[in-house]
């Protein structure tokens, strides 16, 4: 799933290449993408395009309608869903339906954005939204106000906001009480932007557990956690500015010394990557690193055992 440094990367991207120029159509590929029918979508034709922006871990076309207000489409990629800027605008409207659903197909097309010049109807370019694997759940939102979108009204503070100090991680952690920390550090409405692969890096480079109680971490681990997770978010943004956006997600994947590793050897110490799996994710960890050398229990392994 895109996370904050790759959707702060892509926006940087899309912003150089789009600002100016003016949506001549937006084409929905697959109705369950769009989530809102007020505004329409129709409504984002012959909007301005001031750029894009990220709100967590959501992507955001932020646009000025021809009477001088505001509209934005408010996109959440999902797991397996991305944006590609396309030099070559389709002529004909895109088809409808989601396509690419089997395994090893080519990511299915969500939604179109078809950008014209600032002074033609002509198109010059396209955004494609498309979205891999079998579930699909990119959502996408037509709105006056981001906030309008509730994922986006119930986000916690931004964790490279300046604002976002010390003082005001430990405040999270102590709301927290005694859930634990890997978990903290991906619900959104606490920290906004954070999800399953950069709270596994961020645990590592701390030396924590994933399991540990948020409150209950001393002031020199709740220290040593913040440190880690503005350096882990800062190199990760900076890393992903460096790339093309078309690559992103395979260069995430590239730079993790933990998450999605299993089985390989820890970058710092040496000892085996382990897993604990979830119903529909896992997290990887180093015993050695993060445990005090103690595996973490595998609940699902646990019950194949039984």
């Amino acid at each position: 799933m895109p996370e904050l440094p790759e959707v702060t990367a892509l926006a940087e991207a899309l912003t150089a290449r789009a600002a100016g120029l003016r949506v001549a159509r937006i084409e929905v590929a697959a109705i369950n993408a769009l989530r809102t029918v007020d505004p329409p979508v129709v409504a984002a034709v012959g909007c301005d395009v001031l750029g894009f922006s990220r709100l967590g871990k959501h992507l955001v076309l932020d646009m000025v309608d021809p009477e001088g207000e505001p509209l934005h489409l408010v996109v959440h990629l999902s797991r397996g869903g991305w944006a590609r800027w396309r030099e070559d605008p389709p002529r004909s409207p895109a088809p409808f339906g989601r396509r690419g659903a089997g395994r090893g197909a080519a990511p299915a097309l969500a939604l179109r954005v078809v950008l014209a010049g600032p002074d033609s109807p002509d198109p010059v370019a396209a955004i494609d939204f498309t979205e891999a694997g079998t579930q699909k759940r990119l959502a996408a939102h037509v709105v006056r106000d981001p906030a309008d979108v509730p994922a986006i009204a119930r986000l916690g503070p931004d964790p490279l906001d300046a604002a976002f100090d010390a003082a005001a991680f430990h405040a999270v952690l102590v709301a927290a009480g005694r859930a634990q920390v890997k978990g903290v550090l991906r619900d959104q409405s606490r920290i906004a932007g954070i999800g399953n692969a950069y709270s596994d890096e961020i645990l590592h480079a701390a030396g924590l557990s994933p399991f540990a109680p948020a409150a209950s971490l001393s002031a020199e681990s709740q220290d040593r956690l913040y440190r880690a997770l503005r350096t882990t978010l800062a190199d990760a943004v900076a890393a992903a500015r460096a790339t093309d956006p078309s690559s992103l997600k395979a260069e995430k994947h590239a730079s993790m010394a933990v998450h999605g590793r299993t089985g390989q050897p820890c970058p710092t110490c040496g000892d085996v990557i382990r897993e604990v799996s979830f119903a529909d994710s896992s997290l990887q960890y180093c015993a050695t690193c993060q445990t005090a050398g103690r595996p973490l229990a595998d609940r699902r392994m646990s019950r194949l055992l039984k």
